[in-house]
């Protein structure tokens, strides 16, 4: 069971951190991100190896979801997939 968790964590991980590349490979929805977490790029390179940074980076793609379908579409993910896997890093309803 916590072998599945774990395995279920990094894949997320993994997703989010494909999604947080593929806002960067755009310079406008890079821009646009920056701006709406109002950090710096460097910050962001930091952060990415923080799970509850990674979980950000998908409720930011979630709350768009022109965006969410490009990503998924990009990645060849059912858009549930990123729900899904944003289910299991920190600050979801299940963590209350």
């Amino acid at each position: 069971m916590l072998k599945n968790r774990a395995e279920n964590n990094q894949n997320a991980e993994v997703i989010a951190l494909k999604a947080l590349a593929f806002l960067a490979s755009d310079e406008q929805r890079l821009a646009r991100f920056l701006d709406a977490t109002g950090l710096s790029l460097e910050a962001i390179r930091g952060a990415a190896a923080d799970p509850a940074f990674l979980a950000g980076v998908f409720d930011y793609l979630r709350a768009d979801q022109t965006l969410l379908f490009e990503f998924a579409e990009a990645e060849g993910l059912a858009p549930e997939a990123i729900d899904r896997a944003r289910l299991t890093l920190p600050g979801s309803a299940d963590d209350i």
